[in-house]
């Protein structure tokens, strides 16, 4: 259960979450709203940056696919970054996230996610390593270029895929860097 900063109470009467940016049609849902879309369990293995993995996780959500089939995302869209909890990103490729594993996960192992573990939602995206599966989840951009998220800009890898071992991106981003690359994405949505 390793995260940045504390554990944040995250009220699920006002908790949303929204699909923007590159889409014909952005939306917000409301837990209970997320909560009323059709469910999925996904059965995977999950790899932490650290060197640890946890065999036969069977996770229970909704299909990120159904939520970007809603929002109709657009054909300039190669990127998505992540939003959650505290500021908190992440960034993947939209190839990355749109596969049929990938969850809006609130159930594991037949029980509700604990805020430890990302309750009330947290992103599942358990072909790469699990800090690209976001706690406490809030939303997607779609962007069309690569915006390095919060570990990214700290000298994680841009990607993340445990078989390759891409744990660390070579030097760490500049301001500067970040900066631009936060720009260049702004100008096209």
């Amino acid at each position: 259960m390793l995260h940045y900063g504390d554990v944040p109470k995250v009220d699920t009467s006002t908790w949303t979450f929204e699909v923007s940016g590159l889409v014909d049609r952005p939306f917000t849902l409301t837990y209970d709203e997320l909560l009323q879309l059709p469910r999925k369990t996904v059965h995977c293995d999950i790899h932490c940056v650290t060197r640890w993995s946890r065999l036969d996780n069977t996770f229970e959500g909704v299909a990120v696919q159904l939520l970007l089939e809603r929002a109709g995302v657009k054909p300039d869209a190669q990127y998505c970054l992540v939003s959650a909890e505290q500021g908190f990103t992440t960034n993947l490729p939209l190839a990355d996230l749109d596969l049929p594993a990938n969850l809006i996960a609130f159930r594991w192992n037949g029980e509700w996610l604990t805020p430890e573990h990302g309750g009330p939602a947290r992103l599942l995206v358990p072909h790469l390593y699990f800090w690209k599966s976001a706690k406490w989840v809030r939303g997607f951009t779609l962007v069309d270029q690569d915006v390095p998220g919060f570990w990214e800009q700290n000298g994680y890898h841009m990607r993340g895929d445990p078989w390759k071992e891409e744990r660390y991106g070579g030097r760490g981003l500049t301001q500067h860097d970040i900066n631009r690359l936060r720009s260049l994405s702004k100008k096209r949505v």
